[in-house]
């Protein structure tokens, strides 16, 4: 008797059901071992992180302040990961749609009024991130360059830019020596909901684009073929469907999704550019447990995103109230995607015993 890995030619549906359900329970079930570890209860602890997130409206506010970037980016890496194109940059394209849209705000149009600006810096901001994520696109498109490793680079390069540009020709003189630029003019900075940092335009903006990416997946000639694409390559190409026209596109969107995040970040947050950990404290990597705990689903990533926009505002509370280590919430999110991918392979293949 020997053990056997299978693909499954279909999925059980209580398997899709209750796979990411076991998924998450045993992550939670590890990091409670870590939490123990530090000397913290772990009941304590799940308490604190539910309250910081959830248990006010200044909790619920800054939930969904952090769910918008995840949000925007988790929908674009989704379409990208349907196709099985690795796209770990979504980082690295926030922070391009972040420069493009200051570049607009400050230099571009700054007497422009706000019905023309902020159009034209969501514009910027896309076009910056799809720019930046054709790059690796086309090195797998046409030379089978593995884009995990060529997205991941260009994080470091945007990065650097960011620090470039803030430290040296972007450097607001009025900054008191701080790596900001100069404050946006007023119609450049979103408006907000009452007196919460919600910026609700790209609040909106998520919410009809998680939609719009479903029904260009599911009900649209391009979003078959993304599908087949993934589940299939070889067929794929054997139907006559082009790769490199897929890898293309899916990576055009998913990089300007993510630069739209950059947009929302400095238009509506931030009101400049800042150095890139001010910017982002790793919304595009977080968005990938976002993505995949939301079975790739552009409207399950609606949820997902609260869930860890409230993890990241809730975990902030339990390093204020318990002397955790910033590193702690890292930790959080790698257990949930370690256990989310693996219950992503169950879904996908089975273990049969065999003569």
């Amino acid at each position: 008797m020997r053990l056997k890995v299978e693909k499954r030619l279909i999925t059980p549906r209580w398997v899709s059901v209750t796979v990411p359900i076991l998924s998450l329970a045993l992550a939670l079930f590890v990091i409670a071992l870590v939490l123990w570890g530090y000397g913290v209860n772990p009941l304590a602890a799940y308490k604190r992180i539910f309250a910081g997130a959830f248990g006010s409206l200044y909790g619920l506010s800054e939930t969904t302040v952090k769910a918008i970037p995840l949000m925007i980016c988790g929908v674009g890496l989704a379409i990208a990961f349907q196709a099985l194109v690795w796209n770990i940059g979504a980082e690295g394209q926030l922070l391009i749609g972040a420069i493009a849209a200051t570049w607009v705000a400050l230099y571009g149009l700054p007497d422009a009024p706000a019905f023309v600006l902020l159009p034209c810096m969501f514009a910027a901001g896309f076009l910056g991130g799809a720019i930046w994520a054709l790059i690796p696109a086309i090195l797998k498109a046409k030379f089978r360059a593995n884009e995990t490793i060529t997205t991941l680079l260009t994080v470091y390069i945007a990065s650097e830019l960011v620090n470039y540009l803030v430290y040296g020709p972007w450097k607001g003189a009025e900054e008191w020596g701080f790596p900001y630029s100069s404050k946006f003019p007023p119609a450049a900075q979103l408006p907000r909901l009452g007196n919460t940092r919600i910026h609700y335009p790209t609040l909106i903006l998520a919410l009809v684009l998680a939609v719009l990416v479903h029904i260009l997946l599911m009900r649209t000639k391009l979003g078959y073929e993304i599908r087949v694409t993934g589940n299939n390559p070889e067929a794929a190409r054997y139907a006559g469907m082009s790769y490199f026209k897929t890898v293309v596109l899916v990576m055009l969107i998913s990089g300007g999704l993510a630069g739209l995040a950059g947009v929302g970040e400095v238009a509506g947050i931030h009101h400049r550019l800042r150095y890139p950990q001010g910017i982002s404290p790793g919304y595009g990597f977080t968005a990938i447990i976002v993505a995949w705990l939301a079975r790739l689903n552009p409207l399950a990533v609606i949820l997902t995103s609260l869930l860890f926009g409230g993890l990241l505002v809730g975990g902030d509370a339990l390093q204020v109230a318990m002397g955790l280590p910033m590193a702690t919430i890292n930790i959080f999110n790698g257990v949930i995607l370690f256990f989310v991918l693996g219950g992503e392979l169950l879904t996908r293949y089975k273990i049969a015993l065999s003569r």
